[in-house]
């Protein structure tokens, strides 16, 4: 199996590769296949931007069809066929049945692009520069995304000052000793405080790189109360909890509120295809004919790939209260019997956007490493990797379910020396009949 290629051609920003040195030449479902045979369960998901899984037999045929065709495949903003039933369903299967009135906008193909999207359009609506966001945020690699994003390291590779944003602290950065947004609300009550309103406020109802830090919903909704009395945008950034991973199609929908913008992307095509939306109130919609635009807006295979996967899933709450629901229970009680038997573990999400934070900053590491010689795809997150952060598909198996969360407590078991034994059985969330 030669590699050499990828070490003396590819650039030293590539990471993933580094973490899993194999060559990937097969997925279905759940799992991946390598260049030399070994299949690995894929609890990563191309970072979420598989939460139906790879290549879902249902979507991949609908792909192959349209291609067939000779039916446009890139068409910028254009009207087609495919933008048109995307839209169509979009609307009728996940706009109206939550009475949410948005506006679609197609800002560009990825995750970085909505947030971009939506904090220009914050500023041109309000006339205000200022953007707040929280600590340990991400929202992506450009200028704009990466001014409201809080990981030190990524922030420097910008290579200027990023101004324009602070900081607030996230839920429970203070370890529930501060009254949340006292600060925030006085300065902003105190016309002499000298801290200027900001424009909107960007929030991730879970900070996915920032350590599956998951934001209370009574959190949430305060924070949205706070922006309406002061007239501040919320922006939620719903590109990785978003499309069902926290449970519900949109991550805010428990928590009792509407955001004014909505940044979606990763699992919005269903197939990994580049797409990403952004979504907010129509009297928000103060765009000029293209004021913001870019080339790769139109990729009609990511809306028939969408289209098919919103109405696989989501056209009642079948799914959602079927597979998705019981799959959260596994992954949730699966993740609580394993910390119970770490001292010091925590488990950290909300749905199947999970999370296993260790007191030993180095242990995720060495557990995703293990994870992988098993046969195990996981990845690490928060600001010193100390959190083994779970993306299973949605729709996984229950049995590959439980096989992985098997693994995971082998691979705690070599790296620590600790005993941790996963029992299916047992693995009931607390409470749970």
């Amino acid at each position: 199996m030669d590699t050499s290629v990828f070490t003396t051609v590819e650039s030293e920003v590539r990471s993933y590769s580094r973490g899993w040195p194999t060559v990937f030449v097969q997925a279905k479902g759940s799992v991946q296949t390598a260049e030399d045979g070994k299949e690995y369960l894929d609890f990563f998901a191309g970072a979420g931007a598989l939460n139906y899984g790879h290549n879902h037999p249902k979507v991949q045929q609908a792909v192959a069809d349209y291609l067939t065709t000779d039916a446009p495949v890139h068409s910028m903003d254009m009207m087609t066929p495919a933008k048109r039933e995307f839209l169509e369903t979009f609307r009728d299967l996940i706009l109206e049945p939550r009475g949410l009135d948005y506006k679609v906008m197609f800002p560009g193909p990825t995750g970085t692009n909505t947030v971009e999207a939506a904090l220009k359009l914050a500023r041109k609506v309000t006339g205000r520069q200022h953007i707040l966001s929280f600590t340990n945020a991400f929202h992506g690699m450009t200028l704009g995304a990466l001014s409201v994003t809080g990981n030190s390291m990524k922030r420097k590779g910008a290579g200027i000052p990023l101004t324009n944003s602070s900081k607030i602290p996230y839920d429970d950065y203070f370890g529930g000793a501060t009254e949340d947004f006292l600060w925030l609300e006085r300065v902003l009550d105190d016309s002499g405080s000298g801290v200027d309103k900001p424009a909107a406020i960007i929030v991730e109802t879970v900070q996915g790189e920032g350590g599956v830090n998951a934001a209370r919903l009574e959190w949430l909704k305060a924070l949205a109360d706070l922006c309406k009395k002061h007239e501040i945008l919320m922006i939620v950034d719903d590109v990785q909890a978003g499309c069902g991973r926290t449970g519900t199609f949109f991550s805010f929908e428990e928590a009792g509120f509407t955001p004014d913008i909505v940044c979606l992307s990763k699992s919005i095509s269903g197939f990994g295809q580049p797409m990403a939306l952004t979504l907010f109130r129509p009297e928000l919609d103060v765009w000029e004919p293209g004021e913001h635009n870019g080339t790769f807006r139109g990729n009609n295979l990511a809306f028939v790939a969408a289209t098919t996967s919103l109405k696989e899933f989501w056209t009642d709450d079948s799914f959602q209260k079927g597979q998705l629901a019981e799959n959260i229970e596994v992954l949730r009680g699966g993740l609580e019997q394993i910390a119970g038997a770490v001292e010091g573990a925590t488990v950290r999400g909300r749905g199947m956007f999970g999370g296993l934070h260790f007191p030993d900053l180095e242990v995720a590491g060495k557990v995703a490493a293990e994870c992988f010689a098993q046969g195990l795809l996981v990845e690490t997150s928060g600001p010193d990797d100390e959190v083994l952060k779970f993306l299973a598909p949605l729709n996984t198996p229950k049995e590959q379910l439980q096989r992985g969360l098997g693994i995971v407590a082998q691979a705690i078991s070599t790296v620590t020396g600790t005993e941790v034994t996963y029992r299916p059985e047992g693995a009931k969330l607390a409470g749970a009949a």
